[in-house]
């Protein structure tokens, strides 16, 4: 595919990748120059705007398309080509909203594949978030002001407060592997039902949610200081090739590429 011509919006920069993590409150933020991201599936649905020019986005392995910001629900495998260009990736929890609290951050924009592709939206303020993310901490606030305002122009559908129980438990502890038998009887209910109310209300399966809050809980652990290998058997993993292995499949791309030279770190 042809690359429309464009001219982005900023200096160039020295070439190092400077990104911001802030992993709390039930979000997920990453912003920061990202390169390619083979096909992938998050556990959390996730708002994208590129901070200074298009990306290429495909869903379902469909054709490539140029994008300003997208909203992909959880569990809709795509693709992202962005360069080395700097990106705002953010992720919601069900224990705050469900993804339609994005769709007021995104306008001009069209459905295709289950997910919403648009030519605008809060790229200011995301912007913003990655130009000062070597300043004192503020992100925070700003990101829930942010969500606030989102929750209040949405129809934010509530999840039932049995799986938010076992939701808030899994952040807690971040290595358990507890059965979803054992899980799902601490909530009265069966693991069918509980597995299947989970797929229905979270949009992705149990398992494969766990996965994703492990995932969270390791990165934090590298924020805080640690290694791959700690942060792997901290929160549940084999050892450091398994991590690795599942960051692929979660976000396409190696950790060593997404983890380096964080210029903000936040948890």
């Amino acid at each position: 595919m042809t690359q429309p011509s464009r001219l982005y919006e900023r200096a160039t920069d020295n070439g190092e990748f400077n990104a911001l993590w802030d992993i709390r409150d039930g979000r997920t933020l990453f912003t920061g120059p990202l390169y390619y991201n083979a096909s992938h599936q998050h556990g959390a649905p996730v708002f994208l705007a590129g901070l200074y020019g298009k990306f290429r986005l495909r869903l379902y392995g469909g054709d490539w398309l140029w994008c300003r910001t997208a909203i992909i629900p959880a569990g809709v495998p795509h693709e992202l080509d962005v360069g080395g260009e700097p990106i705002t990736v953010l992720y919601i929890e069900p224990t705050v909203a469900t993804v339609d609290v994005f769709k007021p951050l995104i306008n001009d924009s069209q459905a295709l594949n289950g997910a919403l592709v648009g030519n605008g939206g809060e790229i200011h303020f995301m912007r913003d978030l990655y130009e000062d993310r070597n300043k004192p901490d503020w992100t925070s606030e700003a990101l829930h002001n942010l969500l606030e305002y989102a929750k209040r122009r949405s129809q934010v559908q509530a999840v039932d407060p049995r799986l938010t129980q076992i939701i808030d438990y899994l952040f807690e502890h971040g290595d358990d592997l507890t059965s979803v038998e054992i899980l799902a009887s601490q909530v009265e209910l069966s693991s069918s039902r509980f597995q299947h109310m989970f797929s229905q209300q979270i949009g992705v399966p149990f398992r494969r949610y766990r996965g994703w809050n492990r995932m969270r809980q390791a990165i934090r652990e590298i924020i805080r200081g640690h290694n791959f290998t700690t942060a792997a058997h901290a929160t549940g993993f084999t050892d450091s090739a398994h991590f690795s292995h599942e960051f692929r499949k979660i976000f396409g791309a190696p950790p060593t590429i997404t983890l380096r030279k964080l210029a903000r770190l936040q948890v």
